[in-house]
Parts: C-alpha cells; structure tokens; sequence
C-alpha cells in the first residue's frame, strides 16, 4: 500500500528544487532591475526553513543525526562551493592579468590585508570584552578576506556592468578570489603564537596539559611560533598551493590545447573543465594540507594564462559554469542561513557577547575594516583605482561570507582542541569564534546586498551616466532571451553590449591566441599576432554587420574613421582609442 515518505533528503532537494524554480520566475526582475542576487533571498530562506523556524533544513538530523556533524558537513560544503567558483574567477580575468597588475596584487594581498588585520582586531576588542588579543587576532583573521562568491557578484553583475569601470572590476575580482587563500598566513601566525605561549597550568592538577596532538598549548616562545609559522604556513602551506595550482592549470591548459587541435574533445567536456580542475585541486590539495582556495585560484589564472581558454568559452558561447555557479550559490547560501549559531549570539556571562555588542561590531567592522586600508594605498594603484569615488566604492565593498565560515570550522576542527581540553584562554576563543563570525557574514550579507540596490536608486535620481565603453556583439541565443545589462538592441541576431567584464586578452600587449585547427599547422599557417588579429577581425563581421543598422560600430571591427561617421545618437560617449580598435 503506498505510504508517505517524509525523509529528510526528500525534503530538503523539494525545497532546494522550489526555490531555484520561484526564484527563476522573476529572475531578471532580481538580478538585472532590483540587483539583489542569490545570496540574499536564499540566506533569508535558510533561515525560515531552517530549525528556528520551519525545520525543513536540519543538518543535524542528516546521516546519523549527530550533533557534532554539522561542523565537518559545513566545513565541505564551504571547501566544494569556494574552490570550484575560484578557478572559476580565475580563468575570467584577462590573460595574464596577476603578471601585468603584480604591483596592484602584491599591494592588495600584503599591506590592504595587515591593515585590515589589525583594524578588526581592534574591532573586536573594543565590542567583545572577555576575548584576549591573541584570540581577536584569530577572529579578525577570519574575516580578513572578501568573499570571493559576493565579490565576483559585485565585480560581474549587472550593476557593474552599468555603472563600474572595467579595471576597477577586474581588480576587485582578482583581489577576493587571492586573498582568500592568503588570509592562512594571518590566522597561523596568531594560532601560532597562541599555541607556543606559555603552557598554563590547570586548576585540577597544578601541572601543565599533555596534548597528544600538535593543537592547543605547546609551549616554546615566539621564535619557535616565528620558525613554525615561516616554514609551516608560508612555504608549505601558501606557496607550494601557489605551485601546484599554477602547475595544475597550465598543464590542463596545454591538455586541452593538445586535444582542442585534434578535436579530441567534446563540447561537454571542454566547458565543464573548470568545474573538473576545482573538484580535482579541492581533494588533491585538502589531501596535501596545503591551501586549496589558493590552488584553486592558480589554476583558473594559469588556465586562461594566454587567454586562448576564455576565448574559446566565448566563441562557444559557455553558459555552463555560470549555471555551475548559480546552483553552487543557491544551496550553500541556503544551508548558511539553516545552520546561523543563533543560541549563541546572546552568551553575556562566558564572552560577553550581546546582540547589542554584535550589532555595534558589526557597524564597527562596516566602517573601519577596509575603507581606511584602501584609503592609505591607493594612490599606488592609480592604474586600476583613478578618484575618490572608486576608492570608497573599492573599500566599502568587502564582503564577508562563506571565506569566514571556511576558516571558522576549520580553526575548530583542525587548529584547536576540543572545548573539553582547552584552557580557559581557548575555551573563550571556542565559545566566541562562531557567534562573532556567523554574525559578520549575516550582516554582511544582509547590509552589501541590499547597498548595491540602494546604490543603483541612488545613482537613478541624480542622473549618473551608464558606462558606454568597449562595445562588443553579443549574439541573441533566442527571440525570448531578455536584453543583456548595459546593452542595446541590435538586430534580430546580436545585442550590443557595453563595459563586458569578460575579455579573452589583455588589451595593450596581448593579441588575440586563436586555438588553431591540425589542418592549418600542416599547413604552417601564419599565426602571429597579424594573422590572429585578422581572424579576429573576420569573427566579427557579423558583430559589424549588426551594428552597422543602428550606427555603432563594433570592438576591432571597423577602423577609426568609420568608427568617428558612424557615431550611434542612441549612445553617447563612446570614443576610440588608437587604430587597434580597442575602445576606450
């Protein structure tokens, strides 16, 4: 006789599956007009659905429904979500942009951070009163990074696409998906020293603890936490990331340039590579013990090194992992919003924490944490940060997500004792560390997401000019398909859109690598930056054909004199910059 079964696997891909089909309703209103995103909505969801409320989502009652498992289970899904949208981030940016903006990078993952460092730590000891220095250091290196799935979702989305400057993009972009890796140095460096201070005695015996493992109090000074942390974190646990990732990806680049020559390789596959190369770097790297956020991003930027990758995820038109993506978003930000601490944020008697106390650190982190550091360097980076605006723009979109919540459970797991075998130092340090961070990447999320729509209200009343640069052909996939942001129609078969983030090269040095087939090397074709910029030129006829009919020449279409008689009246400023065609 048939009979209801009302599991918890059931339930949750029954909701998981609903909200990606409600949100997908009016996701061009959300995304494109409203700006919201993912994030917000599904947190939100999380939340209802979750055990405070609905009990929909009850990661507790998962598997063998113990309740030491939700930190492990967070744990992966934060590793799985991160890694893949890394190499993700990192194969998107320009061909070889870390190399040409190394100064911009170097500045941004070494000084910005320590600053930010240091800023939240005093932060948390002004807000939170029972925590010690070593353990607000351990807490404002959790959120030291930006997220890096917020972060691309400023960078990339369509109110950037109106109204953000490509470099400005490109480096918020390549800053969240580096420093979230390098935010390992910064939490080490303050475990280290909290791990080789001195060894406390205990009021039960009057000796010292014996910890079996390397965690807790080991007693041995600062040289030793010096030592530990240079050869430990910096050299293994950073740099050897850094190699492997790079290696990973440049040799999968090479694979698939290989194969691609011979037609080895299948539409699928190709673009799906991405997807592949996070979930091999994610186990590989977790296996190793190095840093596999870091390895990630590597191995998306070595990837696309010459551009040649990207460039042919465009011409195939790749909308896979941004699919990839979406789904990655809806499920971890929804089990985010299931498992907030929310017992925890009221504990006055063991930390001091309050929810009056979190909101005011939260207001606190919102002001100090990033926009001084921005402030105090960004005249060395004039060549992606040109005025004041983008400077505050720039530091105050810092998000803080599931980065933290990453570093959170592993410090738990991994970096230090049990609550039962801590001292009293790291017992407050365990009981402070959740409440503290979940509630920075709450109100982050809650505060970021709703500026960007604000912003845009903002922007709409005092009449700010949407950006009409670097115009490009974007094919229509179907009559039905909504207009791209910051885009105008062309004919029946393109859009003509503006200030794409996308680009398959860097626009002064860097000419378009073109995957070449087996034919033309038998051949010995010409494939010189010449040639591939005629082919380029010849790929995009039908890009110059469709905006011929509304007067806007296209990107490395048409030479400077056309470009100046054929001016669109439907857009202004657009401007050419040399006779390479590159608009600026």
């Amino acid at each position: 006789m048939p009979a209801l079964d009302i599991i918890e696997l059931n339930t949750v891909i029954s909701v998981f599956g609903a909200f990606i089909v409600l949100f997908g309703f009016l996701s061009v209103k959300l995304k494109r007009q409203w700006y919201l995103g993912e994030a917000l909505p599904a947190v939100f969801l999380g939340i209802i659905l979750g055990p405070i409320a609905a009990k929909f989502i009850f990661p507790e009652r998962w598997g063998s429904a113990s309740p030491d498992q939700v930190s492990p289970i967070t744990l992966g899904v934060m590793r799985v979500m991160i890694g893949l949208q890394l190499v993700i981030a990192g194969y998107q940016l320009p061909a070889k942009y870390v190399w040409h903006h190394w100064k911009e990078m170097v500045i941004c993952l070494i000084p910005v951070m320590a600053i930010i460092w240091v800023t939240t730590c005093l932060c948390v000891l002004a807000t939170i009163p029972n925590v010690s220095l070593l353990a607000s250091l351990v807490l404002s290196a959790c959120v030291t990074p930006n997220d890096p799935i917020l972060s691309q979702a400023i960078a990339k989305g369509p109110f950037a696409d109106r109204y953000v400057a490509r470099p400005l993009r490109e480096i918020i972009s390549a800053e969240a998906g580096a420093n979230d890796g390098f935010a390992f140095p910064f939490l080490m460096l303050a475990i280290y020293f909290m791990r080789h201070s001195e060894v406390p005695d205990t009021p039960a015996t009057g000796g010292i603890v014996a910890r079996a493992a390397e965690v807790g109090r080991l007693g041995g000074g600062p040289l030793l936490a010096l030592q530990n942390w240079v050869v430990e974190t910096l050299l293994y646990v950073v740099l050897l990331a850094m190699v492997y990732g790079a290696v990973i990806g440049f040799l999968s680049g090479q694979g698939l340039k290989f194969c691609l020559r011979r037609k080895w390789i299948d539409e699928e596959s190709y673009v799906l590579f991405p997807t592949a190369i996070g979930l091999f770097i994610v186990g590989t790297a977790g296996s190793l013990g190095i840093s596999d956020l870091l390895a990630s991003f590597c191995a998306g930027c070595a990837l696309n090194w010459d551009g040649e990758y990207l460039a042919e995820t465009l011409r195939r038109h790749d909308e896979v992992n941004n699919c990839v993506d979406v789904i990655l978003n809806f499920g971890g930000f929804m089990y985010l919003g299931a498992v907030m601490p929310w017992a925890e944020f009221h504990q006055p008697e063991t930390t001091g924490i309050t929810l009056p106390r979190l909101l005011g650190l939260g207001i606190m982190v919102l002001i100090f944490r990033r926009i001084p550091a921005i402030m105090l360097t960004y005249r060395t980076m004039k060549s992606t940060v040109t005025d004041w605006k983008q400077v505050f723009f720039f530091g105050y979109f810092g998000p803080i997500g599931v980065g933290a919540i990453f570093y959170v459970e592993h410090t738990r797991l991994h970096l230090m004792p049990s609550l039962n075998e801590a001292d009293e130092g790291e017992r407050v340090l365990l009981n402070a560390i959740a409440p503290v961070i979940y509630w920075l990447v709450l109100f982050s999320i809650v505060v970021h997401g709703l500026s960007v729509p604000a912003l845009s209200l903002f922007y709409k009343y005092f009449g700010a000019k949407r950006i009409t640069d670097d115009a490009v052909s974007v094919r229509r996939k179907s009559i039905h398909a909504p207009r791209p942001a910051n885009a105008v129609e062309g004919d029946s078969e393109y859009f003509i859109a503006f200030n794409r983030f996308s680009r398959p090269v860097f626009p002064v040095d860097l000419p378009m690598s073109r995957a070449v087939t087996r034919e033309k090397e038998e051949n010995g074709s010409d494939t010189s930056s010449e040639s591939v910029e005629e082919q380029w030129k010849e790929d995009q006829r039908g890009a110059t054909m469709a905006g011929s009919q509304l007067g806007v020449p296209m990107s490395r279409a048409v030479t400077k004199e056309s470009a100046r008689s054929a001016r669109s009246p439907g857009v202004e400023g657009i401007q050419w910059k040399d006779q390479r065609n590159t608009w600026v």
